[in-house]
């Protein structure tokens, strides 16, 4: 599992700028059109709470684990594939008893190239040199919608294969695990009317503030009547001499967390019958304004490269909240040997509404390059099927946990409690294998009922409130070529701003190019996909 959740890639793709393949204006149309992945659910465990929308969450590890997979997937040889993690980079496989495992498993060597995704552009860059290379291995990693690509779609028309054959409608139950996954997920892994690889499933619960209540006891807790009172608060708590601050120095997380409070919408909402983006929100305004008096009080962590955030919260001492994936989150309450909490959003100001921000439910697609012989897709794609196994299936079991009795044991009520050698091997070899592919979500926190049913808990809350941008699961061609580019200038300036490099007149003459550099396109391309629903 990605623990931090979907990165926003900085930098762009520059291999494919130069390239001589036309945009294809269609893509919009086409991809509406395709047939998605038929959904045959694989039900192996019963949850012990459940509820609309909210993730199957188990108190107990199943007793009995069934296979969900026939035979062994491989081939013999070797598969290359590039894949990502948010984590410590797992040991080599020379030393990876959980990775020399797994290849035994799957029947091939699973060489992967792994990046970590938090090195700003280094994913990016990573795939710039290798398709200059000409190097692309068997299986790729591709961030939803292309990431911070540059010419995502030309680059999947030029070096991937289609494999909508192989996985639209009916064709996918060849491959049960895959055809288990959800069907919003699949969304993500269309590009110009065709299928390019199984979807990277994720939770759709969005961004949520992940804290350690502790930390907040002396403020009464993490209840806030206001934007203001959550200032004050951390004003009262602040203690820089002994390095005690309250939030992590990701400026555009925590934005996009006071939005919530204000009633932004992430994404696109309708609003006086026209489409209205998130940047053209006052609520994002005002979530931005908020931030910059957050930076002024000094309640950010100083060093804006702090690689230990999730350890200095849980701890309790030096951080009091950093922003995560609700996934992210779920493995977060597995690892860590406190029991955390989410700040649910409420509103900023008197009578403002505040709403959750739901995600798109995936973390991209994992393709499979042109230079693999057609007759190896299917042997790549039962490999995935694999690692795409659900919960309570003896092939889960493994890949979230590693072997028994070596990186796991299994403790009183069935809570599996991860060794030293997990914790080393298992937990950071299992995350770059599940941004390739991985099963649908569900919550477990071995040994600590009190967690869960909180996560559970605050599930109910956050979905309560839920919302979702009005442009999920309709195309646009602009935003498919654009819409990367142009976010991640917006959000260079959301941090300017923040940090006080810029002032917050900025916003508005950057707004206008926003729009006019495709922002406008995106909401007409938008607009007419939902008017023929």
């Amino acid at each position: 599992m990605a623990g931090a959740g979907a990165t926003a890639l900085a930098g762009a793709l520059s291999a494919c700028s130069g390239s001589t393949l036309g945009a294809d204006k269609g893509s919009a149309a086409k991809s509406a059109k395709l047939t998605l992945p038929a959904y045959a659910k694989e039900t192996l465990a019963k949850p012990d709470l459940s509820a609309p929308g909210t993730d199957p969450a188990y108190l107990r590890y199943p007793s009995t684990t069934p296979r969900s997979t026939k035979g062994t997937p491989g081939d013999g040889k070797k598969i290359n594939a590039i894949t990502s993690t948010w984590s410590l980079m797992p040991p080599g496989m020379a030393s990876n008893s959980y990775w020399q495992e797994l290849n035994k498993r799957l029947g091939s060597v699973l060489a992967m190239d792994v990046v970590n995704g938090n090195l700003g552009d280094g994913y990016a860059g990573k795939l710039e040199a290798l398709i200059a290379a000409g190097d692309l291995g068997d299986m790729v990693w591709i961030p939803t919608n292309g990431g911070a690509l540059s010419k995502p779609l030309q680059l999947m028309q030029a070096k991937f294969h289609d494999l909508t054959g192989y996985l639209s409608g009916d064709a996918v139950k060849d491959f049960p695990n895959l055809a288990n996954l959800p069907t919003y997920s699949w969304k993500s892994a269309v590009m110009g009317g065709a299928l390019y690889g199984p979807v990277v499933t994720y939770g759709r619960l969005g961004q949520v503030y992940v804290v350690n209540s502790k930390f907040w006891e002396p403020v009464g807790g993490i209840a806030f009547s206001s934007a203001q009172d959550f200032l004050d608060k951390g004003k009262d708590l602040l203690d820089a001499k002994r390095k005690k601050y309250v939030l992590e120095p990701a400026y555009v997380n925590h934005v996009h967390m006071f939005a919530e409070w204000h009633g932004a919408t992430s994404g696109w909402r309708t609003h006086n019958g026209k489409l209205q983006h998130m940047f053209e929100q006052p609520e994002y305004a005002a979530a931005i304004e908020f931030g910059a008096k957050v930076f002024k009080a000094n309640l950010f962590w100083p060093d804006a490269n702090v690689a230990d955030a999730i350890d200095k919260v849980a701890g309790g001492q030096q951080l009091g909240a950093y922003v995560q994936s609700y996934p992210g989150y779920r493995v977060d309450l597995q690892t860590q040997p406190f029991t955390l909490d989410v700040i649910v959003p409420f509103a900023a100001t008197p009578g403002a509404k505040p709403v959750f921000d739901m995600g798109t439910g995936a973390l991209g697609f994992t393709a499979i390059p042109t230079t693999v012989p057609k007759a190896r897709i299917k042997t790549l794609l039962n490999v995935l099927d694999y690692l795409a196994a659900p919960f309570g299936s003896e092939e889960r079991k493994f890949l979230d946990n590693g072997i028994e009795g070596r990186h796991y044991t299994m403790g009183l009520g069935g809570a599996i409690r991860p060794t030293a050698l997990g914790k080393a091997e298992a937990v950071t070899t299992a995350q770059p294998v599940a941004t390739l592919c991985q099963g649908p979500e569900y919550l477990y926190v071995p040994g600590n009922d009190t967690a869960l049913r909180l996560a559970f808990a605050t599930q109910k809350k956050l979905l309560a409130i839920a919302q979702t941008s009005a442009s999920l699961g309709y195309y646009s061609d602009t935003a498919l070529s654009k819409n990367a580019s142009l976010t991640t200038t917006m959000y260079d300036l959301v941090s300017d701003i923040v940090s006080g490099r810029k002032p917050m007149s900025a916003w508005a003459p950057a707004v206008k190019q926003w729009r006019s550099g495709g922002g406008d396109a995106m909401r007409h391309e938008y607009g007419d996909a939902i008017a023929k629903g």
